[in-house]
């Protein structure tokens, strides 16, 4: 009984898992450093992104205590109201509700659907989907937790144009989304897209769609540009992080992005 214990308890027994031996070890740590050594552009990408993030975030709290301070950027969010109650009309009312409409709970989702529903199949790939739904996923979260951690009243509705929001103020859920969104898009152009001038102007028109619409929520006294500022800097973070990670993934499966020529 004895001699058959101790055979059962050798190396090759199940449920027994024996250490790493130091040659398996050195072996391990060499192919470690071997993919460090082979990608270590997309090693470098990935400390960077995580570094924009860190810093974007650090960033979000500053602009938070200065809400909270009511000084430093925030002290920026009355006059520039002011300024834009000055420039109303009701037709440039009208035109900037229907524009920002373009970001809201309605219509951003039914566009944002169909276009990579619609670049998934133009490129035979599920990138486009799956690359926006992590990236808007991360946004709304970020969206919810945002407002109610802070819970910032917004500008009085006295001054807002209708619909009024009632939901709280910081971050711009809008501004948020919409930044995400449309530079996804350019990333996924950008991936897949050979001519530069392409390229260049849907970049261009990423960076005008963010902008234009984070300062359509200061003009329709929906939102502080405080709330507006944040979005674009958590925004701008969080993609920083997902396309670092969509690279380490395309690095890790051996795959490239096709490029179909635009002529």
């Amino acid at each position: 009984m004895t001699q058959r214990t101790r055979e059962g308890a050798g190396p090759d027994a199940p449920g027994l898992q024996q250490p790493p031996t130091p040659q398996e070890v050195a072996t391990g740590w060499e192919r470690v450093v071997e993919v460090l050594r082979s990608q270590w552009h997309l090693v470098l990408l990935l400390v960077v992104a995580l570094g924009v993030f860190g810093a974007m975030v650090a960033a979000a709290e500053e602009i938070y205590e200065a809400v909270q301070d009511g000084d430093d950027l925030a002290a920026v969010d009355q006059p520039l109201l002011d300024t834009f109650l000055a420039w109303r009309t009701p037709e440039l009312d009208r035109a900037v509700t229907l524009y920002t409409d373009l970001g809201g709970t309605v219509w951003a989702p039914v566009f944002t659907l169909l276009l990579v529903v619609g670049l998934g199949v133009l490129w035979r790939s599920w990138t486009p989907v799956v690359l926006m739904v992590v990236a808007t996923a991360g946004s709304l979260t970020m969206t919810s937790v945002g407002k109610v951690v802070v819970a910032r009243a917004r500008p009085d509705t006295s001054l807002a144009v209708p619909p009024f929001e009632t939901s709280a103020a910081f971050p711009s859920g809008h501004t948020l989304n919409a930044t995400v969104i449309a530079f996804t898009i350019a990333y996924l152009v950008w991936m897949h897209v050979r001519s530069r001038l392409v390229r260049v102007l849907v970049l261009v028109g990423a960076v005008v769609h963010a902008v234009l619409m984070g300062m359509s929520r200061v003009y329709l006294a929906h939102h502080w540009f405080t709330d507006v500022v944040v979005a674009w800097v958590l925004g701008i973070g969080w993609l920083a992080l997902v396309v670092a990670v969509h690279q380490l993934v395309l690095a890790r499966t051996g795959r490239r992005s096709r490029r179909p020529g635009t002529g």
